[in-house]
């Protein structure tokens, strides 16, 4: 089971910027980003695997940068452009399963390990 703790929440103004940052106590093929806003179900931001092959929902291309240092076991997350929409507990996660064609799957049933969340609050 790999161990995951984030760090870089917080609370900015619409158009602002935010970088979150996940640190793992191993290493993971698959690691990505989820949130979830009051009274929704958590879904999948973006994910990576160790060659940098990325997925985005639709909802923040564009916008967010997903990006991964191996060597540290790190993971970050750019925002930017932020709206309040984006208000949510962020969760970083890994172990995540891998597809027939060698990527990473952004669905939260397909990722085992999870962080405890960071909340970023983004207000009009």
């Amino acid at each position: 089971q790999v161990q995951l703790v984030e760090s870089g929440g917080g609370s900015v103004q619409a158009g602002g910027s935010l970088r979150l940052s996940c640190t793992a106590s191993g290493r993971s093929y698959c690691m990505g980003w989820f949130r979830q806003a009051p009274g929704k179900e958590r879904e999948g931001v973006a994910d990576i695997d160790t060659d940098g092959r990325t997925i985005y929902a639709d909802s923040v291309k564009g916008r967010f940068t997903i990006s991964r240092d191996n060597a540290k076991n790190t993971l970050f997350l750019q925002m930017h452009s932020l709206k309040p929409e984006d208000t949510a507990m962020y969760y970083c996660a890994a172990d995540g399963a891998i597809s027939g064609s060698g990527g990473c799957m952004l669905h939260e049933d397909d990722y085992h390990d999870w962080g405890q969340g960071t909340q970023v609050t983004v207000s009009s």
